[in-house]
């Protein structure tokens, strides 16, 4: 097995505090700016067919469908032998399954390799730690920050779910100083301030080990004429999640889907009260649009 940080790693951490009823209120979610700075249309040109795994979205369940989580790549890694490359562009998502990626990452039995080729941000930055060699474009982006979550609750869940998540945010802490070879305290502070690293600064800060080539990256067509509503779609859904937490993710597809339909009763599947949202959403994709 490999060594892992503090010989247990994030492995003992996630195991105790899944379980830890101050979470059962937790729904964790992404940050706007890395929304914004993510460009799905970012793909690696790799021509091998085996032993890579490309994390080309967000991290846990999104909108539209399930996204990466550890399930996929507890079963992409069973179909695997030998050295591995994993590929990243992630504007984040969901902090479990990324603690989760991160940790079946590290206890693969075999050397891996981390190619950041657009944005590793929130829980995608933590599975890009999991890399025995990280590389980074040198117009990529690595983000890093305290765990960010909706919380629902009376007063003291609120405060059990922040003295717990402190708990997280000081062993990702740690997490990032063992890679990066700075003091806890250096990170810690980073974190804190929600911190943006280019390629170049996350080679010179200890994060990543060396540039991808130039021509390891392409744009696809297809993904790039969706980006903005890629993009609209997300911030929607996160809004939604934040405005009702208890809609599900049914519910929200249906809705967000209605916005792009003109048929009058396209919204009668969602809960009563949505007609206000609905504006508001709309109301915010068109100022993403401009």
């Amino acid at each position: 097995m490999k060594n892992l940080l503090n010989n247990t790693g994030i492995i003992g951490v996630y195991a105790h505090f899944k379980a830890n009823p101050a979470l059962k209120n937790v729904k964790w979610n992404m940050k706007a700016d890395a929304i914004a700075r993510w460009n799905p249309a970012i793909r690696s040109n790799d021509d091998r067919k085996t032993n890579v795994i490309a994390i080309d979205g967000t991290i846990g369940e999104s909108y539209w469908e399930e996204g990466f989580t550890s399930k996929t790549c507890a079963a992409a890694l069973k179909t695997m032998k030998g050295d591995i490359v994993v590929t990243i562009n992630s504007p984040g998502g969901d902090f479990f399954d990324g603690v989760a990626i991160y940790n079946e990452l590290k206890l693969y039995d075999g050397h891996v390799t981390v190619k950041i080729i657009g944005l590793a941000a929130s829980a995608a930055s933590l599975i890009a730690m999991a890399g025995d060699r990280i590389e980074i474009a040198e117009t990529g982006f690595l983000m890093i920050h305290n765990a960010w979550s909706i919380v629902l609750g009376n007063r003291h869940d609120l405060r059990d779910s922040a003295d717990t998540m402190e708990r997280f945010d000081e062993t990702m802490a740690k997490l990032y100083a063992k890679v990066s070879g700075e003091d806890e305290s250096v990170t810690a502070k980073w974190m804190d301030e929600e911190t943006f690293f280019t390629g170049p600064e996350a080679i010179e800060n200890g994060f990543a080990h060396a540039y991808l080539p130039s021509d390891y990256i392409e744009e696809d067509e297809d993904a790039k004429a969706m980006a903005g509503e890629t993009r609209a779609a997300i911030i929607c859904d996160t809004a939604l999640r934040a405005h009702n937490p208890d809609m599900s993710r049914k519910e929200r597809r249906a809705l967000l889907s209605s916005m792009k339909s003109s048929t009058p009763r396209a919204t009668e599947s969602v809960k009563l009260g949505a007609d206000d949202t609905l504006a508001q959403l709309r109301l915010l994709t068109e100022t993403i649009k401009a």
